[in-house]
């Protein structure tokens, strides 16, 4: 199943893909009020799992003679997939030729990072390059949806607490990055973690560690892999992390970018992101992640209310 989060009279509501459109779940539950396990936030979907789309399911079906709870894709202002995840888990120089063209060992163990809500940023939204930045990067990332409270999980077992998947961009302003060891500065600018638009549950996408995966900046394709390529497995990650903190429903985790990073040209080809420049990340079963970036022109072009999240989804 494939979820969305949409605008609707400026609050954000959750829709449900099918071959009609997408499914606005709450009109049509308004006008289904008796189908059972219905969620009506991105919390409720992922916690409810197989029962809420197994209610889903339902609603669609009573839907379909009714034109009018569909819209069409590209006429939706589109939220972030998950909206307000308790915890943005990063995982830094996971795949093995990303690690080499840093001119970095493999690591021996994961090397964790985290981002804060306010990246959070949704499909066709505006990225903006801080006024504090002129090195700004992109990483084409797959992102894990957890479903269930975790921990200590077995990576033979990390999957069944997994809810689904979607695509990630880690945005990363390098010079802000660089000033000290650990990287948070650097990472967790406004804005720089867009998501989605698709939340795709996993029974859709059968093996998550053989993905292709791709990024293009202006079309011209800059990353171009599989996840087949990361060191530590979805799997893996999973596990690893629980073992040391408690995984919550709706908690992401990025699992690493590939290799074709700007930061991974040598310095005189290096041309870092700018005003009005596109990137697209495209990850295989999960679809296309579209921003434009625009220059922060001063400390206060920037509204506290564009990266605000309304409503409680």
């Amino acid at each position: 199943m494939i979820t969305v989060t949409f605008y609707k009279n400026n609050r954000l509501v959750l829709g449900v893909k099918t071959n009609r459109g997408v499914l606005d779940i709450e009109a049509a539950y308004a006008k289904f009020p008796d189908i059972n396990n219905i969620p009506k936030t991105v919390f409720e979907l992922v916690t409810l799992g197989e029962s809420a789309k197994q209610g889903l399911q339902r609603l669609i079906e009573y839907s379909l003679m009714d034109d009018d709870l569909f819209h069409k894709e590209d006429l939706l202002t589109y939220g972030p997939c998950v909206p307000k995840p308790q915890k943005i888990i990063c995982i830094g120089l996971n795949y093995k030729k990303h690690a080499i063209e840093c001119n970095m060992p493999f690591p021996a163990t994961p090397i964790l990072f985290s981002k804060f809500n306010n990246t959070i940023n949704a499909h066709g939204k505006d990225i903006f390059i801080p006024i504090t930045s002129s090195q700004v990067d992109y990483e084409a990332e797959l992102a894990i949806v957890i479903g269930q409270k975790a921990k200590n999980v077995k990576v033979e077992n990390a999957l069944s607490v997994v809810y689904g998947y979607c695509s990630a961009n880690d945005v990363s302003a390098r010079d802000l990055q660089n000033k000290s060891s650990q990287w948070v500065l650097g990472k967790t600018c406004d804005g720089f973690c867009p998501i989605g638009p698709n939340l795709v549950s996993k029974e859709e996408v059968e093996n998550p560690n053989n993905l292709k995966i791709t990024l293009s900046v202006n079309g011209e394709i800059r990353q171009d892999s599989n996840t087949s390529d990361m060191i530590f497995s979805c799997e893996e990650l999973v596990s690893y992390v629980s073992n040391h903190l408690t995984l919550q429903p709706g908690d992401i985790i990025l699992t690493g970018t590939p290799e074709g990073v700007i930061l991974g040209y040598s310095e005189d080809k290096r041309v870092w992101l700018k005003d009005g420049d596109e990137v697209t990340v495209e990850i295989e079963k999960l679809g296309k992640l579209t921003n434009i970036f625009r220059r922060e022109q001063t400390d206060e072009s920037v509204r506290s209310d564009i990266y605000e999240v309304s409503g409680t989804i």
